[in-house]
């Protein structure tokens, strides 16, 4: 004969399968897979974005450094046409050098030439125009009735590549005429007299 099994009381839940130890269910590994692809979806636009910038900062150096390449060859080679721009400024009076400086003429402005086709162009100056510190260095300022700062001789061109500057003018800029004290006035005045 079988022994009549007993029916099973209800046992309680042991801990370690309350809600925050059990297994998590269909809804919840659903959620938790959502919020995983979310993010690796943000970290993918995150990635690209970073390498669509990162593209763009390097093409953009790129064309600058192409832009500007043969910036330190023309650095060298405007010492060169500065020393033609002030043999061909003096006056001479020999024939002979005269038609030397012809040829050095000639070869000024093919040099000219070359560097324009570069994107170098001299910087457009003349006497009276304003001091511009970007573009010039005062090596003088000379006293003068004019307004203060102004270009009283140019001494040497200024160059620049495209909007870069390689060499600056130099220049003498006017400065505004100082007062002299009464004392120096009656010591010029007395020996004016004399």
């Amino acid at each position: 004969m079988k022994k009549k099994e007993k029916p099973k009381e209800p046992t309680a839940v042991p801990e370690s399968e309350t809600k925050e130890n059990r297994p998590p269910t269909l809804e919840e590994q659903i959620l938790s897979l959502k919020a995983e692809v979310d993010m690796w979806k943000n970290k993918h636009a995150m990635a690209y974005a970073d390498m669509d910038n990162l593209r763009k900062a390097q093409e953009k150096s790129y064309l600058e450094a192409l832009r500007y390449r043969s910036e330190g060859f023309i650095e060298h080679l405007v010492p060169a046409l500065d020393a033609f721009h002030i043999a061909l400024k003096n006056p001479v009076d020999d024939p002979k050098v005269k038609n030397y400086l012809i040829g050095f003429e000639y070869i000024y402005n093919q040099l000219q030439q070359a560097m324009e086709n570069e994107g170098v162009k001299v910087i457009p100056i003349k006497t009276g125009d304003a001091f511009n510190v970007k573009t010039m260095n005062a090596l003088e300022a000379q006293e003068d009735e004019g307004p203060p700062d102004r270009i009283l001789k140019i001494l040497s061109p200024g160059y620049q590549l495209h909007d870069r500057v390689v060499k600056p003018a130099l220049v003498v800029v006017s400065k505004k005429i100082e007062a002299k004290p009464a004392e120096e006035d009656a010591k010029e005045t007395g020996e004016q007299a004399a």
